[in-house]
């Protein structure tokens, strides 16, 4: 499941670079625990060279840049002096010459790296630099927010109970609530929304507010206020502009009777809606 996810980020960041660039190739993989990397995606190859090559640190370009955790580029592979020659079969066989790869690091830590190739000797131009570098970007935030995902899912390890107190789950909802609008994944998606639904009903309030409904988004809201986000922080954290923020909050307040964002969050509590 983990891998399946992060396998559709990769695609979707390579397929973005390549339209936004126009580079005729472009792939990658990224590294999983015990594992090798392996270029486990591709886009415009027209041979089957490449695929499931195992990457080795400091090996060709693509070990380069793991070993230095930073881009590298080369403007005619075969014969570029600062780097090893391990992979220069499949690269020959696949045409490539001008090739860029760029480190995909999440804290500190490289989990991937994103090549972009041309099929001919040409210097590789700061926008598509630019663009390789923001990929690599977007592969490192799905991976993090996976990351922060599977961490607040993992259950509780064995031994005494610890009793974290009710704002300590409270905190953890609004986190979750805050990270379903990133993950891409539909399947993720619902599975982080069936926990955010326990622990709204895990409070045990008996719902003074019969009828009241909100929609998901108002949800995300106030559980963004209240954790004592402002409608900016909100907005930045949903990836949403402040005044649709500020119209969900007040569609909530509507809804809950409320003329105050603290209101509506102990009314959304009382009613059952947050815990």
């Amino acid at each position: 499941m983990r891998e399946h996810v992060e396998s559709v980020e990769l695609r979707g960041a390579l397929l973005r670079l390549r339209r936004t660039t126009g580079l005729p190739v472009v792939f990658g993989g990224l590294l999983h625990e015990g594992r090798a990397l392996r270029i486990a995606e591709l886009n415009g190859a027209v041979t089957p060279a490449l695929r499931g090559l195992a990457i080795s640190a400091g090996s060709g370009l693509g070990g380069k840049c793991l070993a230095l955790s930073r881009p590298c580029a080369v403007t005619d592979y075969p014969s570029a002096r600062h780097i090893t020659h391990e992979y220069d079969g499949p690269v020959t066989a696949e045409g490539l010459r001008s090739v860029i790869a760029v480190p995909v690091v999440v804290r500190r830590k490289v989990r991937g790296v994103l090549y972009g190739a041309l099929r001919e000797s040409l210097p590789i131009g700061e926008r598509v630099f630019d663009a390789a570098v923001a990929a690599a970007r977007d592969v490192e935030q799905a991976l993090a927010v996976g990351d922060e995902v599977r961490s607040l899912l993992a259950p509780e390890p064995q031994g005494p109970p610890s009793g974290p107190s009710w704002e300590e789950v409270r905190q953890a909802y609004g986190e979750l609530r805050g990270l379903v609008p990133r993950v891409a994944d539909p399947d993720l998606r619902e599975r982080l929304l069936a926990v955010c639904g326990r622990l709204e009903t895990a409070s045990g309030a008996t719902g003074t507010a019969p009828g009241v409904t909100l929609t998901s988004r108002e949800k995300d809201i106030l559980a963004a206020v209240a954790s004592g986000a402002t409608n900016a922080t909100a907005a930045a954290r949903l990836g949403l502009r402040p005044e649709t923020v500020k119209g969900y909050l007040r569609a909530a307040m509507r809804k809950l009777g409320a003329h105050t964002r603290t209101e509506a969050v102990a009314a959304a509590r009382r009613a059952g809606l947050l815990p």
